[in-house]
């Protein structure tokens, strides 16, 4: 499992309607991309859940490399680009993924929790607590799923959940859920990934 999210922070004034907009045109062109196992249209706007800035941030499980890479090195991340420019693409090695207690449920809102991983802990205690802490978001009410990932790079643990209503029981940034494309979710590995 690979996890991967851009961000593209939008001005202050700017009208998110035009994201919208464009979700509501393009989504659809990955609900059977083959690779994927589910990619979330990701809104969060300036003065609502807390969030300092207008953002437009999809984040993607990957099944494979080569669908990620169909993805990024074809013309379907290629359209992005061309209306935006080429922004910085994150990517996380899976830890862990679970369905949630609502996993039947549409998820409405997500939630992305970004922490560096500090020095002196031993990682393999470190991932097995982001495994259990997994499990638990995924149990509680109204969670559609939680997964865990890490980038070696920068040494940061990603922390993603999907739920049904505002009020979800983790922390970190909330992001509206404008659409979801899913034809892999069955086939993401469940548990911990290594």
């Amino acid at each position: 499992m690979h996890a991967l999210q851009y961000e593209l922070t939008l001005p202050a004034d700017y009208d998110t309607g035009i994201i919208r907009d464009r979700v509501a045109r393009v989504g659809h062109l990955l609900d059977d991309w083959d690779g994927l196992g589910f990619k979330t249209f990701l809104l969060r706007e300036r003065g609502v859940h807390g969030s300092p800035v207008n953002q437009y941030a999809p984040f993607y499980l990957w099944n494979t490399v080569e669908g990620m890479n169909r993805f990024l090195w074809g013309s379907a991340f290629q359209g992005l680009v061309n209306d935006f420019g080429r922004p910085s693409v994150r990517q996380w090695s899976g830890l862990a993924y679970e369905e949630g207690a609502a996993a039947g449920a549409p998820a409405a809102f997500a939630v992305r929790r970004r922490e560096p991983l500090a020095e002196g802990i031993e990682l393999c205690e470190l991932m097995a607590g982001a495994v259990l802490e997994t499990r638990r978001i995924a149990d509680e009410d109204g969670a559609v799923l939680a997964a865990a990932a890490v980038d070696t790079g920068r040494w940061e643990l990603v922390r993603f959940s999907l739920w049904t209503h505002d009020t979800p029981k983790a922390e970190g940034d909330v992001f509206q859920v404008l659409h979801m494309s899913a034809p892999g979710r069955d086939r993401l590995p469940r548990g911990q990934q290594w």
